[in-house]
């Protein structure tokens, strides 16, 4: 296969697959590493390379899912408040072998589109590389993720966009 037929593969192949369909396999460190990697090769105007990423694993997974959980708890009247929710935003965390937070930092030197939309090409550069190694994945962007602002140090001119889990396939 030449090179315009295999990316063409992967991105028809390209979906959102969510933790449930994950298994306990870890993504190794150098897979993790080549996602990151590919999505610092997007373009973005003036080379102000908008975009900010922390990765969660292990423990520091385990207090975001409780951190979450205690947003959704803490900002949902009682009367919309759904257990399920909750329990959903833990698992779907937890089951994930890998939490990445998408957050973009505004430059100043462009316009904000501009830097959201770089930032957006970096995500999709992540799933392409995710495809291609059969890894898992998806963006959230639930309005919970505003509130992460000092878990994730986000600075003034910065914006938490969502988070991208990844998970091994079978």
């Amino acid at each position: 296969m030449n090179k315009a037929e295999v990316l063409k593969e992967i991105i028809e192949q390209r979906r959102s697959i969510f933790p449930k369909d994950y298994t306990e396999a870890q993504i190794s460190q150098e897979i993790i590493d080549e996602i990151l990697h590919s999505a610092t090769l997007a373009p973005n105007h003036k080379r102000t390379k908008p975009w900010r990423f922390k990765i969660f694993k292990g423990e520091e997974k385990a207090k975001l899912a409780s951190e979450m959980q205690a947003i959704y708890k803490a900002s949902q009247p009682e009367q919309l408040f759904l257990e399920k929710k909750y329990t959903d935003i833990g698992f779907k965390i937890n089951k994930a072998d890998a939490v990445v937070s998408i957050v973009v930092n505004f430059s100043g030197m462009v316009p904000q589109w501009e830097e959201i939309a770089a930032v957006s090409m970096a995500v999709q550069n992540m799933y392409l590389t995710c495809t291609a190694n059969n890894i898992g994945c998806y963006w959230s962007s639930p309005k919970i993720v505003e509130q992460l602002k000092d878990s994730l140090t986000i600075e003034e001119n910065q914006q938490c966009l969502g988070l991208f889990y990844m998970g091994n396939l079978e």
